[in-house]
Order: structure tokens, then C-alpha cells, then sequence
């Protein structure tokens, strides 16, 4: 663009002198055909620049309809807000991943009453997380069914269910904003500044992240990067515990969320959450028996089935795979 407007002045004088030396023009004629040339760049340069911006943002709209236009594989017909117990029910599940035709669950079966733990343990790929899944109704069982207080999650409220659960994913996902804004995600708009202050700070100390956050030098209005590049694995981890028990859920949920911490920290954090789980239905998973053995019931999965069950002591007693795990691994804490 800047070439073609050198240029055109450049032609301007050009021809321009040619006409004068002919006698057929004047200089003035040379510097007002200047002054146009310069007047009608720029107009004709924006009309260039709007062109090209108007076909970015076609493409852009167009992956954008595409999202839009996206129907739920999920859907929830019922809108009553219904208040839960806890009681979450596994009954012959097997589930199907769709997209890969995997088998990631077969004949699964289980009851957690409420206020109870349930901790589940298995290797990689096991189907540990597809459990997580279902009962955040993620996807629907393919076989079987899956029940909350003795109902059909599928005729439960979608918004209702996620509402009262409080999830840590193994993947945390952090928003670009404060830290206190990050905590206090799943709160609610009703909630004045002053109370959702303490409720952050509270949840904060649970989670063993308050002595990190009060080292940085804006404290709780820190703003951390997308997905909190800022923070390490264990703060991130941390930070996303505190954001599920903010808001007091019926049921909670740990998707390995303690792998990034070190031990003592992880001890820390579990002995806060053995108060914060009374009275709560608690879902377990990990790959580390020091997360799960206080559980009041372990299931114990390969291939995506329970192949051994009961509560630790009973689990070390079948001397079985559970009981290899607990030796494997207190091995390699001796070691390190």
C-alpha cells in the first residue's frame, strides 16, 4: 500500500512535468493533482483494509454458527430445582464411548449413602473418571442405570444436579482473572461482597492455598494467566479444590486431584477434607492409596470392572491387587 501511494505521486510529477515542459500545464497544476492523489489514498487504502477484515469475520461467523447450531447430546427436560440427600446409586452400568466405540465400563455396580465415601482406584484407562462422568451426567450410561436418591439421573435436573456437586477435575481449568474471582466461581450473584469474602478465604485455608496466596504481592486480586499458567500444578489443583466446597455441595467429587501435590501437603489437605466431607457424599479417585484408604468403602477397577472391593483393612487382608498397590508404593515413598 505504501508503494502504490509512493507511486502514484511519483506518476503525478512524472506526467505532471512532461505537461509542463509542453507548455500545457502549470506547476500549480502538479502540486493540486498531489493534493488529490494524497485526499484519495487513504479513503481507497480503508476500503481495502474494511474488505479484508469483513472476510475474517465471515470465517470467524462461520466456525461460530457452527458452535451455535451444535445440538445437546444431553438433554434435561426438568426444571424443578430439586434439593438432594446424596444417595448416588450404580446399577449393571456399562458405558460406550461413543466417538471411539471403547468399552469403558462393564456391569459396574455400587451404592454410596449419603454423608459416606466412595473411593475408586485402578489403573490408567480403567474407566476411574468415566464414573465421574456419568454421574455429572457428562454422557448417559449405555447400559444400566445410574440413580441419585433412589431416581433416574436422566429424570433429574440437569442444572439442579451440577449445582449441588462440587467437582475437581484432574485437568484443572482456570480462568484469566483474580484468584478470589477464580474461588468464587460457583457462587451465586445473590451473595453480598463482605460474605463472599469469608466464604473464599474459608475455602482458601481448607484447601491449604491460603499461605501461598497471602505471599503474592496483591494477595487474592493476583491475576493469574489463562488455565493459571502463573501457578504451579499443585497451587492450580489446590485453587480448584477450593473453588468445588465453596459452595457447600451435597456431593463431592475428587478426579485424582491431589497428584501434583507433595506428601506432606496432600496429608494437610486430606485431614481438612475429612471435615469438610462429613455429612457429604464423597467420590474419590486416585491412583494413590494414601488419598483413599480412610474411604469408608475402595472399589478397585481394571478393565472396566470392580474386581475387588470392601474398606482398607479387608482389602489388605484378600492380599490382592489392592494390597500390591499399598506395598509398591510405600516402597517408593521409602525410597524417595
Amino acid at each position: 500500500m505504501l508503494l502504490l501511494v509512493g507511486l502514484s505521486t511519483l506518476l503525478t510529477v512524472y506526467i505532471g512535468g512532461k505537461e509542463v515542459i509542453a507548455g500545457r500545464a502549470t506547476n500549480g497544476n502538479i502540486a493540486e493533482f498531489i493534493i488529490y492523489v494524497n485526499m484519495l489514498t487513504w479513503p481507497v487504502a480503508s476500503l481495502g483494509w474494511v474488505t479484508s477484515i469483513i472476510q475474517r469475520a465471515a470465517a470467524s461467523q462461520e466456525r461460530i454458527n457452527e458452535f451455535l447450531h451444535l445440538e445437546p447430546e444431553i438433554v434435561s427436560n426438568n426444571t424443578e430445582d430439586k434439593v438432594i440427600a446424596g444417595k448416588i446409586e450404580f446399577q449393571n452400568v456399562g458405558f460406550v464411548y461413543p466417538d471411539s466405540g471403547i468399552k469403558a465400563l462393564d456391569n459396574i455396580s455400587f451404592t454410596v449413602t449419603p454423608g459416606k465415601s466412595l473411593a475408586i482406584l485402578g489403573k490408567t484407562g480403567s474407566g476411574k473418571s468415566t464414573i465421574a462422568n456419568l454421574l455429572l451426567r457428562m454422557y448417559d450410561p449405555t447400559e444400566g442405570k445410574v440413580l441419585i436418591d433412589n431416581i433416574n439421573i436422566e429424570a433429574l435436573s440437569l442444572t439442579s444436579i451440577r449445582k449441588q456437586t462440587g467437582y475437581v477435575p484432574q485437568d484443572v481449568f482456570l480462568f484469566s482473572d483474580s484468584i478470589a474471582n477464580n474461588i468464587a466461581f460457583g457462587l451465586t450473584d445473590e451473595i453480598d461482597e463482605d460474605k463472599k469474602r469469608e466464604l473464599v478465604y474459608t475455602a482458601a485455608k481448607q484447601a491449604v492455598i491460603y499461605d501461598n496466596i497471602e505471599e503474592f504481592p496483591k494477595k487474592f486480586e493476583t491475576m493469574i494467566g489463562e488455565r493459571g499458567i502463573t501457578l504451579s500444578g499443585g497451587q492450580k489443583q489446590r485453587l480448584s479444590i477450593a473453588r468445588a466446597i465453596i459452595k457447600h455441595p451435597k456431593i463431592l467429587i475428587f478426579d485424582d486431584c491431589l497428584s501434583a501435590v507433595d506428601t506432606n501437603t496432600e496429608r494437610k489437605i486430606l485431614d481438612n477434607l475429612e471435615q469438610i466431607m462429613k455429612g457429604r457424599t464423597s467420590l474419590i479417585i486416585s491412583h494413590r492409596i494414601s488419598s483413599v484408604k480412610h474411604a469408608d468403602e475402595i472399589i478397585f477397577l481394571d478393565g472396566g470392572r470392580i474386581i475387588e472391593r470392601g474398606d482398607h483393612d479387608v482389602l489388605m487382608q484378600k492380599n490382592g491387587e489392592y494390597a500390591a498397590l499399598f506395598e509398591k508404593q510405600m516402597l517408593e515413598e521409602l525410597e524417595a
